[in-house]
């Protein structure tokens, strides 16, 4: 299964795709990749925050 980013995306998460280490591939593997969050507080909210403004594919948070 190929997954491609929509133009959309691209136009979203572009500044991210230029940085060389991660590109349009590490851009879909944040996609696809999860994370869990435990505690909303003033540490775990800016990081739930970033997470998903990043684009990260699933986001958990407790």
């Amino acid at each position: 299964m190929t997954l491609r980013l929509t133009p959309e995306q691209i136009e979203r998460y572009s500044r991210q795709i230029m940085i060389p280490d991660l590109g349009g591939k590490g851009q879909i593997r944040l996609r696809q990749g999860r994370a869990l969050v435990i505690g909303a507080g003033g540490l775990g909210c800016p990081a739930a925050f970033y997470l998903a403004a990043a684009g990260i594919g699933t986001l958990g948070l407790v």
